[in-house]
């Protein structure tokens, strides 16, 4: 077989790597060039003026439990539950539990989300004629605290020792972007503390939407604030912060709860101990085919609209890592952002199923970046959090003049034969 139709074949059987429905790859590529062809671009893109991410479940995936486990450890919880159970006014009995329970997992054997769905469907059906189903609401209740104790985990724990440590090395990365640039905007599904507790090792200044202080309130209006330092003592001159991100949860975190203040969102950030049940007042949306409709209301709305207004702004790139695409009103904001902004580009990490409408457009503004590499007898998935944060994301500290003369210096040395 010819040289160059073997290179063929190892680029483009291990790596994709598209720009609408187009291979960047050429015939003469091979794994390494491949991934020098994604660097490149990489580089290019995450020094465009407006930077934005998406994470969702998959950047934390190494210290949160996916969806399956999680049955597990909910369906040991209703075998183990005592033979006569109380809750609120209501009591009743262990087979009761047991039976409600294997009825709706029987249709969902594998999707906790579509179980937890299925039974807050039906307690909205019987608050509509108004009845009630102690045994559902229970299952909710227990459904839903096993999902924030496994949300809610320490950070500082030897087993979230890797995820900590890959977000520390993002926001390092991240936090140093050329101040002409504008900030960096995260935007998470993700309900756990890794951001703010790698940004806190950092000494990473970030913004969320809450006030500082004792009590710690939302405001959305905080997101349009811009932090400065005076540069110059005998002058009124400012410059950005350079160790500055900003973080949009959207679908909450462990550590907001519903608040009677009087401030005008009534919404309020407190701090939390790891492996703790939820308080009564969270505010976090859990993973249900409902939660489109609860991100209708405050603050979820507020931080869909931000996230939309920054997709509008002119030369920006949203870079996707983790995220499923199971989350319309997400989806929504990204299909508008491109229907009306010409400059925006997306990135998207991940080996999409054909269902997935992003993936499979022809526009030229959409790359998909997906595969696994084997170097070193060491295989990786180059759309996996690790990966990308420790070898596709580059130092933004670093000009793009020193990058290319960096380039220039090494090209030298190759055509005059040195190493």
């Amino acid at each position: 077989m010819p040289e160059n139709t073997a290179r063929k074949q190892i680029a483009n059987e291990q790596l994709i790597f598209k720009q609408g429905q187009d291979s960047l790859f050429s015939d003469m590529d091979d794994v390494e060039e491949g991934l020098k062809k994604i660097r490149n671009k990489m580089s290019d893109l995450t020094n465009i003026k407006n930077l934005h991410f998406l994470l969702g479940a998959g950047a934390s995936a190494d210290a949160i439990p996916a969806m399956a486990p999680l049955i597990r450890i909910v369906e040991e919880k209703v075998t183990d539950s005592l033979a006569a159970i109380t809750f609120g006014e209501f009591s009743f009995t262990h087979e009761d539990l047991i039976e409600a329970f294997n009825k709706v997992k029987d249709n969902s054997p594998t999707n906790l989300e579509n179980m937890l769905g299925t039974l807050y469907s039906k307690r909205s059906y019987l608050k509509g004629v108004g009845q009630k189903d102690e045994v559902n609401d229970y299952l909710i209740d227990l459904i839903e605290s096993q999902i924030y104790s496994s949300i809610n985990i320490d950070c500082n724990a030897s087993d979230s020792e890797k995820s900590l440590g890959l977000y520390k090395h993002l926001y390092q990365k991240l936090s140093l972007r050329n101040k002409d640039l504008a900030r960096v905007n995260i935007f998470t599904t993700n309900n756990d503390l890794l951001s703010e507790t790698a940004l806190g090792y950092l000494n990473v200044n970030y913004n969320n939407g809450f006030s500082s202080g004792l009590s710690r309130t939302f405001n959305p209006a905080r997101f349009s604030y811009t932090f400065s330092r005076r540069i110059d003592s005998n002058m009124e001159k400012y410059e950005p912060l350079e160790n500055m991100v900003y973080l949009y949860k959207l679908h909450g975190s462990i550590s907001w709860v519903e608040s009677n203040d009087n401030s005008f969102f009534n919404i309020k950030e407190v701090d939390v101990e790891p492996n703790q049940p939820p308080p009564k007042n969270n505010i976090l949306i859990y993973p249900t085919p409902l939660k489109q409709n609860k991100s209708l209301g405050s603050p979820y709305a507020d931080l869909i609209r931000e996230f939309q207004n920054k997709l509008l702004l002119q030369h920006g790139v949203l870079i996707v890592i983790g995220y499923s695409f199971s989350d319309e009103h997400i989806n929504n904001a990204i299909y508008a952002a491109l229907a009306s902004n010409p400059s925006l580009s997306v990135v998207i990490f991940g080996d999409y199923s054909p269902s997935e409408n992003l993936t499979q457009l022809p526009d030229r503004r959409i790359y998909q970046i997906s595969g696994e590499v084997d170097i070193e007898s060491e295989k990786s998935k180059i759309h996996y959090f690790e990966y990308i944060v420790n070898k596709l994301i580059p130092d933004l500290d670093k000009s793009r003049d020193s990058d290319l003369l960096e380039d220039f210096m090494q090209t030298l040395k190759q055509a005059r034969g040195n190493s």
